[in-house]
């Protein structure tokens, strides 16, 4: 079904909600992650400190990250100077040709890998396209208020209704399930 292309396997309120525990337990050892008001708003050129926090607890899980960005090299290689991941701007998300290419960087395969950012139709798709079976939405920290972006946020609303549906039908069954055992 092609809404599967769109939709993400979790929604969290912020990216540091996105525990290293949840992650092993799924088997991911490789996060994609974007930038833009994923990680940071697009105003802030390095990470902020709860950002490198929890940087450091995926890397103490032994959870390798890369950042696909389609953000000019300039702001992707600075806000990653001081961590040193794999990284790829201009990616041209959709597209997942970048997301492959970090998979590559970290080691990890389609299986073991998750990705996590804040639109739908740029890197939900991307990691879809890219064969990624985990992907993880969050709002955006400071969206921005052009047309483009706005009309691209209300494209979205019927695929978050869409994720809420399931959601909701996956935990009644689990509810379900747990009251007859």
């Amino acid at each position: 079904m092609i809404l599967e292309y769109f939709l993400p396997d979790r929604c969290f309120r912020s990216f540091d909600k996105l525990t290293p525990e949840r992650l092993q337990r799924l088997g991911i050892r490789g996060l994609i992650l974007d930038i833009d008001n994923t990680i940071a708003p697009y105003e802030e050129a390095m990470p902020g400190k709860r950002a490198l926090e929890w940087f450091h607890e995926m890397e103490a899980a032994g959870i390798r990250i890369a950042f696909v960005s389609n953000n000019e090299a300039e702001r992707v290689d600075l806000f990653n100077r001081d961590l040193g991941y794999p990284h790829f701007s201009k990616s041209g998300k959709p597209l997942g040709k970048n997301v492959r290419r970090a998979m590559r960087a970290m080691g990890t395969t389609r299986k073991n890998t998750a990705l996590m950012g804040d639109q739908i139709f740029t890197d939900i798709l991307a990691a879809r396209l890219a064969g990624l079976k985990r992907t993880f939405l969050v709002p955006p920290i400071k969206d921005k208020t052009d047309w483009l972006t706005q009309g691209k946020r209300l494209l979205e609303k019927p695929i978050l209704y869409a994720y809420r549906k399931k959601a909701a039908l996956l935990n009644l069954k689990r509810r379900r399930k747990n009251h007859a055992e």
